[in-house]
């Protein structure tokens, strides 16, 4: 077992890779009532495209398998593993993004029980055909109720805008019509696959033993049998630089219009510190420009253009990224317009000064370190950084040397014309219906 010690926030976390390609991480919290776990596979919506293990062709598996499979997770032979949970006097829970699917639990005490319940029904499947066909119905009223979601709707119209091809765009969920494609054998094969302990990792943190807790695991693993590990090999068409459509909009029972302006990143296998670089560049700028102390959303605001709701966020991974900028407004045609001629001002002739994002920096680190008081948020977002070969207390220290050079660079590589777009939410009575 290796430690690595972050003296500036005074945090020390314990990992260790088992012989099974397991990689375990421990962060001790004394001070913690709760603790919290996470058993992650590096596996999301857009692994739609792979080889399966042991097979020599590449397969295509229907949209919204990832999720479909997390859902299927709990589901065994025996009874449903929520249950179990709720009697050892644990909050379980599991969630799937384009990129990785989540297991976790929180308790304050039974914890090496909760613990073992967590590894344990991860690795063991049960799927059944009739078990399948209900599921189906189950995940396509969910994926009904999100199509009523204006905001939901709003944030992947965006996403669809950009990619041409990228299966980012797909909803991680899928569609009524390809979760109806999906079979026993399906989630077999990508389970699998995506699910072997060399492609996953298990995250603690709470007031715990670290040597005790990564001893439990390694007998844990040790008394299962796993073939030998083997890399993955995934698959993505060949994307554009240049987004899909210019815009796009969307009729919806609304009050008030919705706008998003997307930005495309073409980054390609972006990794670590470029990556993590890269991101904490973006999304300060970003908050330079258009965080709630700014000139531009002072100007935004005071004009009418946009409410409490406008928000903005850039999110980098190895082989995609975007930006998105938006909310409510009553103008949404005025406020894209606006919003992309900011853009590509700052990018060409940019006015964000030193100054200004030594103020953004301070208020972001105090927000991070705010963060390490949540086992949650620490747990997440660890593994999401691990999975992308960052480090999550690097953050800070990157944050801190952050120039003003770095974010004009940022913005000048990121922000071209042919790589934003913009899509409408807007009231059913204020045009036709799609």
């Amino acid at each position: 077992m290796q430690k690595q010690t972050f003296k500036q926030l005074e945090e020390e976390i314990y990992f260790e890779t088992l012989e099974n390609g397991l990689t375990v991480y421990i962060l001790p919290k004394p001070d913690f009532n709760k603790t919290f776990a996470t058993f992650t596979t590096k596996y999301g919506s857009i692994d739609d495209h792979f080889k399966p293990l042991g097979e020599d062709e590449f397969t295509r598996v229907p949209d919204g398998i990832a999720h479909f499979l997390e859902h299927k997770m709990f589901e065994k032979e025996d009874g449903d593993v929520f249950q179990k949970f709720s009697m050892q006097g644990a909050s379980a829970n599991a969630f799937t993004s384009f990129t990785r699917t989540a297991y976790l639990f929180s308790s304050t005490d039974q914890v090496t029980k909760n613990l073992e319940t967590l590894i344990d029904f991860v690795q063991a499947p049960y799927f059944t055909e009739e078990t399948v066909e209900k599921e189906k119905g189950i995940i396509g009223q969910e994926i009904t109720m999100y199509d009523d979601n204006a905001d939901w709707r709003l944030y992947f119209g965006a996403i669809q805008n950009m990619f041409h091809h990228h299966p980012v765009r797909v909803d991680i969920a899928g569609t009524v019509e390809s979760i109806s494609h999906i079979t026993k054998d399906h989630l077999y094969q990508c389970y699998h696959t995506f699910y072997h302990p060399s492609n996953m990792s298990v995250f603690i943190v709470g007031p715990v033993d670290p040597e005790e807790y990564m001893e439990f695991v390694r007998a844990n693993q040790a008394s299962k049998t796993f073939d030998p590990p083997q890399q993955i090999e995934r698959k993505f068409d060949n994307e554009p630089e240049h987004v899909k459509v210019a815009h796009n909009e969307l009729n919806m029972e609304v009050q008030v219009s919705k706008c998003m302006v997307g930005i495309k990143s073409i980054e390609k296998n972006i990794s670590g510190d470029e990556l993590l670089r890269k991101e904490l560049s973006i999304n300060t700028a970003f908050e330079v420009l258009f965080g709630k102390t700014s000139d531009y959303y002072t100007d935004l605001y005071d004009r009418g253009l946009i409410d409490d709701h406008f928000s903005f966020d850039f999110t980098q991974e190895q082989n995609f990224g975007f930006g998105l900028l938006g909310g409510n407004t009553p103008d949404p045609v005025k406020l894209a317009a606006e919003i992309k001629e900011i853009l590509l001002k700052e990018a060409q002739n940019p006015t964000i000064t030193e100054k200004k994002i030594d103020g953004v920096k301070k208020k972001n680190i105090g927000g991070f370190l705010r963060s390490l008081n949540s086992p949650e948020f620490i747990a997440n977002q660890f593994t999401r950084y691990a999975f992308n070969d960052m480090d999550l207390f690097n953050a800070v220290p990157t944050l801190e040397t952050l120039t003003v050079e770095d974010i004009h660079t940022a913005l000048k590589d990121f922000i071209k014309e042919d790589r934003i777009t913009s899509f409408f939410i807007v009231p059913k009575s204020g045009g036709e219906n799609e």
